[in-house]
């Protein structure tokens, strides 16, 4: 209990932003979402002639599920997207320009 003690201001940085922003951070649901996919393509294909067949049909399963996320719109976005502009200035300038 010690050891967490010591690093308590890393543990507690969570905590300090808004649930919308929590809830963005922690779900895993893209993850799962394209783990899924690739499992459902590698399961079906069963074996892989060559090394660069299997990178491609990774490529191919990650453009195709990031196409799927291109069309659906985040819940909630019109209050996250201006919380996360005061959490993370820099960031969101940075790549929002």
């Amino acid at each position: 209990m010690r050891k967490s003690g010591n690093n308590w201001n890393e543990l507690t940085t969570f905590f300090k932003y808004p649930q919308s922003i929590k809830t963005l951070i922690y779900t895993t649901n893209p993850i799962e979402s394209l783990n899924s996919n690739i499992k459902r393509k590698t399961k079906s294909k069963g074996s892989f002639p060559t090394i660069d067949s299997a990178f491609k049909m990774l490529y191919l399963s990650t453009q195709e599920v990031q196409a799927k996320w291109e069309r659906t719109s985040m819940r909630n976005w019109s209050e996250i997207y201006p919380q996360l502009c005061i959490f993370f200035s820099e960031i969101m300038e940075k790549y929002t320009k």
